[in-house]
Formats: structure tokens, sequence, C-alpha cells
């Protein structure tokens, strides 16, 4: 039976690779950080 350490060293690899690879995405989508802005404006009620 082999027994694998996951010690904080190779934690901290892994989310620097997914952190790059959500990067990457995001790179491709222009349009991704006006979408969050739009969605994150508070909507304004009617003026009665």
């Amino acid at each position: 039976m082999t027994l694998t350490v996951y010690t904080i060293e190779m934690a901290y690899a892994h989310m620097r690779q997914l952190q790059e690879l959500a990067n990457r995405s995001r790179a491709h989508q222009p349009s991704a950080a006006r979408r969050a802005d739009r969605t994150r404006a508070p909507r304004r009620g009617r003026k009665s």
C-alpha cells in the first residue's frame, strides 16, 4: 500500500495552477469583466 502525503506546498502549487488556468480562460472573454460589473450595479427603482 502506498501512502501519499499531501503537503501544503503541493496544495499551494495546485491552487496556483488552477488560478493560472482561470486567468487564461478569462483572458479569452473580454466581455466577462463588463458583465460582472453590470450584475454588481445597484438596480434603480422607478420614480413615482
